[in-house]
């Protein structure tokens, strides 16, 4: 008690301040040895270059990816995420893997977002919230586009949502924490069944 402490399997984890911030580009970039704000050319030799870039350090899934925002966001999940064993901040998000959020204000092609890692797990997700409907509805529907293609995790045009949106929406940001998994990682946990109290999963 009173520590800020904790240990988790094999590592211990640190939560004493500051917490490291570093945005997805040079987390990658540290992983790969390759800077993707160094990409020149048309978007098609942009995106040519990111895919070789990735498919050499091992990211098989990047020869299928469409933008150089995908690729980028690819070698994240698949080199860094899993590294990120103490608590990180990680900013400065692709715009296609972020359809509610905001645009960035000065970094074009990005949002203003971050999510908070800790023991190779996302625990927090947060983001300035877009309230723009015609920059929305344009998100939806290449969302919409990659569901019809079978991404599972896409969604799709919501009218609801859209309609709120041209009515007026003030400006908001919202935060998201993982509790079950913020309880896994206090309490050692290395199961997520074994911190729900509910568990609704099937047995296997």
């Amino acid at each position: 008690h009173g520590e800020e402490r904790v240990v988790y399997g094999e590592e211990e984890i640190s939560f004493e301040r500051p917490w490291r911030r570093v945005t997805m580009n040079d987390i990658v970039k540290e992983h790969m040895g390759f800077d993707f704000e160094s990409l020149s050319g048309t978007e098609e030799e942009k995106l040519s270059e990111a895919k070789r870039r990735a498919l050499s350090a091992g990211v098989a899934k990047a020869a299928g990816l469409s933008t150089v925002g995908y690729v980028l966001n690819e070698c994240f999940e698949e080199l860094c995420e899993p590294k990120l064993v103490q608590p990180t901040f990680v900013t400065d998000y692709p715009k296609e893997v972020s359809p509610l959020a905001k645009p960035h204000r000065s970094k074009p092609g990005l949002v203003e977002r971050f999510e908070l890692f800790a023991v190779g797990r996302e625990l927090a997700n947060s983001f300035s919230e877009l309230t723009d409907p015609v920059d929305q509805r344009s998100r939806f529907e290449a969302q919409a586009a990659k569901k019809a293609a079978g991404d599972e995790e896409a969604c799709g045009v919501d009218e609801d949502f859209l309609l709120a949106l041209e009515q007026g929406m003030p400006c908001t940001a919202g935060l998201g924490i993982g509790i079950d998994r913020l309880v896994m990682l206090l309490t050692d946990s290395q199961s997520i069944r074994d911190v729900i109290a509910f568990p609704l999963l099937k047995p296997e």
